[in-house]
């Protein structure tokens, strides 16, 4: 078992846009069917797998560009250490003072420990200034408890 890391940061409007961050629904729909969901069916089937934008189920990162992976690692200590480094690195920005509290920041890095140590993934988000948003995820791997089918991006 280990750890891979994923950060994205963008506008909250692209944040938004949930079909791209959706899976396709494992059916297609069928030949028969309206013209414009057999498309955006074909579309969605397409882009998921490519778009950088974090996936609503955690796991589904496993699937996304191996370029997306920020970091790996075989401890669950190490990548809740990753995840303090990227947390000290954009607190100054957090749009919400209290989330800046570094007593809270360090409950969140120690649950993060925790979780993966137990095999579960650990996805966590904050409003950033202009509006924007933080999307930072650990994603257990080699299996993924979630979603076991894809092969590991990086080994």
């Amino acid at each position: 078992m280990h750890h891979h890391g994923y950060l994205w940061t963008g506008p909250k409007e692209r944040f938004d846009q949930e079909a791209l961050r959706r899976p396709p629904h494992p059916e297609p729909p069928p030949a028969g069917g309206r013209p414009e969901l057999i498309q955006r069916h074909r579309e969605v089937a397409a882009e998921f797998p490519r778009v950088d934008l974090p996936p609503l189920e955690t796991a589904y990162w496993l699937i996304k560009p191996r370029s997306l992976v920020r970091g790996t690692w075989d401890e669950a200590k190490e990548a809740a250490s990753w995840l303090g480094e990227q947390l000290a690195q954009y607190t100054p920005r957090f749009a919400f003072e209290a989330e800046r509290d570094t007593t809270r920041l360090a409950r969140l890095v120690n649950s993060a420990a925790e979780r993966l140590e137990s095999g579960a993934d650990v996805s966590l988000g904050f409003y950033l200034e202009r509006p924007a948003y933080l999307s930072l995820a650990l994603v257990t791997c080699s299996p993924s408890r979630s979603i076991p089918e894809p092969p590991c991006p990086v080994r």
